[in-house]
């Protein structure tokens, strides 16, 4: 049952980021749902390249012993760095969206003027 516990917690982050992107109307909102999303996508990159009783694969000698994969964990700081920038380029548009209709609501289309 542990083992299956961060894909849980995957499971549960992406359930929260995508009700948050599909259901919510306010934009910041909707950025903080795709980061959560971001965020369910690096636990579960972590917990593909989990193995029990692993080493990490840098500065060892020892090829006897289990490595963890260092593919995955490549991709997460990757992709880490890529949600920043991501998150960084929407909240900038939602700052310009707010300048230009006054509100932060979608549904809102009224232009301020």
């Amino acid at each position: 049952m542990i083992s299956y516990l961060p894909f849980l917690a995957v499971l549960i982050l992406l359930i929260m980021g995508l009700s948050a992107v599909i259901f919510k109307k306010n934009l910041i909102k909707i950025v903080i749902g795709i980061s959560i999303l971001g965020s369910s996508v690096n636990l579960f990159l972590v917990a593909l390249g989990y193995r029990n009783s692993g080493v990490a694969p840098i500065f060892t000698n020892a090829p006897k012993l289990k490595m963890v994969l260092a593919t995955p964990q490549a991709l997460t700081l990757t992709n880490i760095v890529i949600d920043l920038a991501l998150v960084a380029f929407m909240l900038s548009l939602v700052i310009l969206i707010y300048k230009h209709s006054g509100s932060l609501d979608v549904r809102n289309r009224r232009l301020k003027g």
